[in-house]
């Protein structure tokens, strides 16, 4: 999983001659202006940050200290739920390099976490992520992205702050699906390639991969290593300077490894898209058509049918407002869980620059997941899990912050042991954190 993110990182350093940039918009549908390429077609994901915590080109690192209450550590498990307080120190490092050309963004953040009085479960996780952008001619473009995660915590590590992004692409795994302090490694990783053949059509592909292990079986009963892969094609047209119709194939092959067999879920998905942006900072996109899964699960003979696919996504960024949101619904398989499942899943995020020094964000996310059939599927692994959390952060001069945080998260699988024993938890935490900031030159 990791010489993915290497290879993305020596793509990152490859030098580029200066070239016109793409437009935010679109253009007009007669000009030579880049196109857009829709949320559900390249697997690009909306930004979360408002757009003055919008930088390029700098060196930016720190540390953040985190104190915090957890509630219900062992919810489900007895009569008595166990409370734990924690200590993390989490530092962390990011680099941005822009050209007319390309745009590289590496982060990484090592976190030490401590627990007391369950000493046993002290921790050591590891975040890293790759973005690259990179503008091949004035109309094909290149864009990767890897993102990894080493975490024995069902919550963001530490205190995550703004980033990040919300997707608008299909489901490529079962959602929703987190073992409650327990080790996990995950992987994600995307390549789209994107070619405007005229004033106002492009055509391209993307291709992705997610790995999910579990290096202690012991810990996650009832959950199985797994991994999904995929490649999709698309074909997009401006119908006016803020309009996009587009159509796209997909194919997915979810695969889960029970120790005992073959369990895999393959889907092939045909789809239509609507995509419009009826301001420069506002996108909003909807996609939807017919799929057709198979299901293998040794020694079972195949099944398949036919379902409806839909997702449905909108960002806006502003000066001191964010707001993303997007929807999913389709049959999935992996995500830790055995067989093929009708899953729907949302999410939403906002972020609010209320003055210089005090920022407020907050997000949510809910999904549903529901057996399909096959020998290793049972009604405990039908389920949903719902989480929620809020920030306030509070700058103290231009180098240090505070910052208040909730986490809430709910999953309801009677089914598998490790999620049954501990459905729910809160985390109440309080963070300090020093960072800087170094410019880079052009």
């Amino acid at each position: 999983m990791r010489g993915r993110v290497l290879l993305i990182l020596m793509l990152a350093t490859t030098a580029a001659r200066p070239q016109v940039a793409p437009s935010a918009t679109g253009g007009s549908p007669t000009s030579q202006t880049q196109m857009m390429t829709p949320p559900s077609a390249g697997g690009a994901g909306y930004p979360t940050a408002v757009g003055a915590e919008v930088r390029t080109n700098y060196l930016r690192g720190g540390v953040t200290s985190t104190t915090a209450y957890v509630n219900n550590l062992y919810a489900g498990s007895g009569s008595t739920s166990i409370a734990e307080t924690t200590v993390s120190v989490l530092p962390t490092i990011d680099f941005d390099s822009t050209t007319a050309r390309r745009h590289a963004v590496v982060s990484y953040s090592p976190g030490f976490t401590f627990y007391q009085p369950s000493s046993e479960l002290n921790e050591v996780d590891n975040t890293a992520s790759v973005t690259y952008d990179f503008r091949l001619t004035q109309h094909t473009a290149l864009s990767a992205t890897d993102s990894f995660l080493d975490s024995s915590s069902p919550f963001s590590p530490g205190y995550a702050g703004a980033g990040g992004t919300v997707s608008g692409a299909p489901l490529s795994s079962t959602p929703g699906v987190i073992p409650p302090f327990a080790k996990r490694l995950s992987n994600s990783a995307n390549v789209a390639l994107s070619v405007q053949t005229g004033p106002n059509v492009t055509i391209g592909g993307s291709g992705n991969e997610m790995e999910l292990d579990y290096p202690n079986p012991a810990q996650t009963p009832g959950l199985y290593d797994s991994n999904s892969r995929g490649g999709s094609a698309f074909y997009n047209r401006r119908i006016s300077s803020t309009q996009y119709l587009g159509a796209t194939y997909q194919y997915l092959d979810m695969l889960s490894t029970p120790g005992n067999g073959i369990d895999t879920t393959q889907t092939h998905t045909i789809s239509g898209s609507y995509t419009f942006h009826p301001m420069a900072r506002l996108s909003m996109s909807v996609s939807g058509g017919p799929q057709y899964y198979q299901s293998v699960q040794t020694p079972l003979p195949a099944t398949g049918s036919w379902g409806p696919s839909v997702a449905a996504s909108m960002g806006w960024q502003g000066t001191h407002t964010s707001f993303a949101a997007s929807y999913s619904q389709g049959v999935t398989g992996g995500g830790g869980l055995l067989g093929a499942y009708n899953s729907k899943s949302a999410s939403a995020t906002a972020r609010w620059q209320m003055t210089r020094a005090w920022t407020g964000s907050a997000s949510g996310a809910y999904s549903i997941n529901k057996t399909i059939g096959g020998v290793f599927n049972t009604e405990g692994q039908n389920g949903h899990s719902t989480s929620e959390s809020a920030t306030l952060d509070h700058s103290i001069g231009e180098q240090l912050d505070i910052a208040f945080h909730y986490d809430h998260i709910d999953q309801s699988f009677s089914g598998i042991a490790v999620i049954a024993a501990n459905p729910n938890s809160d985390r109440e935490t309080i963070s300090i954190s020093w960072h800087f900031q170094r410019p880079l030159g052009r």
